[in-house]
């Protein structure tokens, strides 16, 4: 039987540690803030911006919605980034996706001030993670990181395989392992003998987003499994890539859907956020000329 991986737990340690410093910063006058955009009425985007903002509350930062009408253009998109870059009081600027169709979501993402990228997608902040020296990490890996950590287990010289390639995820999160020098494999829709090739991982990280995908047969004994799906089975429920009740009892350590993998992307988001203002707080003084 496997050891659960409480993503709750370790997101809530993360964030009780982030309150204290930005209690911190307070004294000097400094409170994060993070601006929220979202375009369009998805139902579960408005709960991911709903989540977030719940987040800023609790670890003391300051938190600004912008919700744009469906039919927002490009151009009314763009103005609104740019004035966010030019705010002070704004640390982080996220613009949840997806975007509707007739946005360009490069170019969005591409006007965001590296500075202020606290997604960490940005072509500038992917390429720091691909060379290990970044600022902020992608959200998701980072906490799937995070979640790797509580473990105790070494990523080093351990067998890692990545199910998914995507450039929010499936990347990212095997340029992680990599900088902690893991063994990493990417698989994705191509690979062939994907079994044989899962069965020997230590450390299985699954964003294939189809599911219950990964089964028993697909895992190594005693292996770190860790689920970052959201999916729907045929019943309607909310399940994760894997078949939790199928792989359970061969892996060593495995995280739940819900209660995984969903709570440390947002408090990673707001580690992200609470780097951004020690960064821009550090460079307003230095512009300034004043010591603290």
């Amino acid at each position: 039987m496997a050891n659960l991986i409480n993503g709750k737990e370790i997101a809530a340690k993360v964030k009780e540690d982030i309150a204290k410093e930005a209690g911190n910063l307070a004294e000097y006058g400094v409170t994060p803030g993070l601006a929220v955009i979202i375009v369009g009425d998805d139902p579960a985007s408005k709960i991911y911006v709903r989540n977030k903002k719940k987040a800023c509350e609790e670890v003391g930062f300051y938190s600004e919605e912008f919700a744009l009408p469906e039919k927002t253009s490009q151009k009314e998109l763009l103005a609104l980034i740019d004035t966010l870059n030019k705010r002070f009081d704004i640390d982080g600027i996220l613009v949840q996706l997806p975007l509707p169709k007739h946005l360009n979501e490069k170019a969005v993402i591409g006007a965001i001030s590296p500075k202020k990228d606290v997604d960490a997608f940005s072509p500038f902040n992917v390429g720091r993670v691909m060379i290990g020296e970044y600022r902020f990490l992608p959200c998701t890996p980072a906490g799937v990181m995070e979640l790797i950590h509580s473990t105790g287990v070494e990523v080093c010289g351990k067998k890692c395989v990545v199910i998914g390639r995507s450039n929010i995820v499936g990347k990212p999160m095997a340029m992680m392992l990599l900088n902690e020098s893991g063994t990493v494999t990417i698989c994705h829709s191509k690979t062939e003998n994907l079994a044989e090739i899962t069965s020997q991982a230590d450390i299985l990280v699954s964003a294939v987003g189809k599911a219950k995908f990964v089964t028993a047969d697909m895992v190594k004994e005693g292996a770190v499994v860790i689920d970052v799906g959201m999916n729907h089975d045929d019943d309607g429920k909310l399940c994760g890539d894997v078949d939790f009740a199928d792989v359970e009892p061969k892996a060593g350590w495995i995280t739940p859907v819900p209660g995984g993998v969903g709570p440390m992307t947002i408090a990673m988001l707001m580690k992200n956020t609470l780097t951004a203002a020690k960064i821009n707080a550090a460079a307003a003084t230095k512009k300034s000329g004043k010591k603290n």
